[in-house]
């Protein structure tokens, strides 16, 4: 069974896009953006998404980046999802996208209910959001839009970046950053 392609959401402007370059950390959202926020019960969607469909990922489960993390240090891009949000099930064909063209980063996606043992703790209140992190060291970490030329930009930046602990993270992804940086999970 084929995935019903997803319209490649409108793009924003260079100037309306979040700078996180100097923070590690996201800039309030645009106007007129709607990540998920995470409503108590909230009710279960079908899955009929890209995740399903026949073609191969370039985008890693996080239970098999946690199995088998890269040993040369690349850039890690893990989207924090869930399955019952809209915006991230739009978000997924964009993470594709880029997994496609970006061959020297990986990039792994976590349900933060279904993948709840290896996420931990995280407090996730917004979806999608983003954890970029290398060797271990957490570079970034916050809610993000589902514009690929943002989301391109983040990645572009910290690709390029020394690795550099975002200041003020929570300890916990700091610890999910090493879990997955580590043979085994951790």
């Amino acid at each position: 069974m084929n995935a019903t392609p997803v319209p490649p959401a409108a793009e924003p402007s260079a100037s309306s896009a979040p700078s996180t370059a100097e923070s590690g950390r996201s800039s309030p959202m645009p106007s007129g953006a709607t990540p998920c926020g995470a409503p108590a019960g909230a009710p279960a969607q079908p899955t009929a998404s890209a995740t399903t469909a026949a073609s191969p990922t370039r985008v890693l489960p996080v239970d098999q980046l946690a199995a088998q993390p890269a040993t040369d240090a690349p850039l890690v891009v893990l989207a924090l999802c869930a399955q019952w949000c809209g915006t991230c099930r739009e978000f997924r064909p964009t993470l594709e996208r880029l997994a496609e063209a970006r061959r020297d980063v990986v990039f792994a996606w976590a349900d933060v209910e279904d993948d709840a043992e290896l996420v931990g703790d995280l407090d996730v209140e917004n979806f999608p959001t983003l954890a970029l992190f290398r060797a271990g060291v957490t570079l970034h970490y916050g809610v993000s839009l589902p514009h690929e030329s943002v989301v391109a930009r983040l990645v572009e930046t910290f690709a390029a970046a020394a690795p550099r602990a975002a200041p003020g993270l929570a300890a916990e992804i700091g610890a999910l950053a090493r879990r997955l940086s580590q043979p085994g999970g951790g």
